[in-house]
């Protein structure tokens, strides 16, 4: 057993037993055209006459997993295979075709740079913006904003607007306002791929802290499978669409790996 996970288990408590994702047999479809159209105008007439056809796409087929509270839990799979599909079923963002979703508490999402901005507003605006966005009262991100600039080493480019920020910066921004609480629920889709390594492993840190302290959830998908193996207890394989494997992360991710050997 890895120290980290001795870790985990030694502190696990009555608290962490209970369930704040659970997701039963979830699956989500798309419908895609058919065929191809070179224009609005030659899709609306094919709609109207009632010509249109379209073709059943799953995206994601009959995925079960539970997350408990305080868990680090994982999500891994090539690309094109629904996890960050998943992860906005979880998130509230797109409602599944089949199956349910319950999450309890309060969720940061991390799922795409971007989300909940606007490129035209300066940082400082948008600090604001997109606390608002996440339940944060004026009054609490004025006594944290110091805080949040500092996190995210950018004091000299507040007043810039952020379509002048590299995705790098804007991620900065991003995960400094998501993770300046405590929160029920952190969600990371490979928000940690983009910048430098040190602002990466500064970010690495934060969610390690998070996880030790028992009180929130941090679901990860990353194609750093080493990564996932640091921080995650558990992982779930999803493999275009399918469940191909769940367990401790450690398993899934040398089986994972595996998959790469064979390619």
């Amino acid at each position: 057993m890895s120290e980290k996970r001795l870790f985990r288990t030694l502190t696990t408590n009555v608290v962490q037993d209970e369930t704040i994702i659970d997701v039963d047999d979830v699956s989500m479809i798309f419908n895609i055209a058919s065929e191809q159209f070179n224009s609005l105008k030659e899709y609306f007439i094919a709609l109207m006459r009632h010509e249109l056809r379209f073709k059943e796409f799953r995206a994601l087929d009959h995925i079960s997993f539970k997350v408990r509270r305080g868990e680090a839990f994982g999500l891994v799979g090539t690309n094109g295979s629904g996890k960050s599909t998943m992860l906005k079923i979880i998130a509230g963002v797109l409602e599944a075709s089949e199956g349910s979703c319950s999450v309890k508490g309060t969720i940061a999402p991390l799922i795409e740079l971007g989300a909940g901005f606007d490129m035209e507003l300066t940082a400082k605006e948008n600090i604001y913006l997109n606390g608002s966005l996440l339940g944060y009262r004026k009054e609490f991100i004025d006594s944290h904003f110091d805080d949040i600039v500092a996190f995210a080493e950018l004091e000299n480019f507040m007043d810039m607007p952020l379509k002048n920020y590299s995705s790098g910066m804007v991620a900065r921004i991003a995960f400094a306002i998501a993770t300046i609480t405590e929160p029920d629920i952190l969600i990371v889709d490979e928000t940690l791929s983009v910048g430098d390594f040190l602002f990466q492993q500064k970010c690495e840190d934060r969610i390690q802290e998070l996880v030790r302290s028992d009180n929130t959830t941090v679901l990860l998908v990353s194609h750093s499978i080493d990564l996932v193996e640091r921080i995650c207890d558990r992982v779930c394989w999803i493999e275009k669409g399918r469940q191909r494997m769940l367990g401790a992360a450690d398993e899934v991710c040398e089986a994972y790996r595996s998959l790469g050997d064979l390619a």
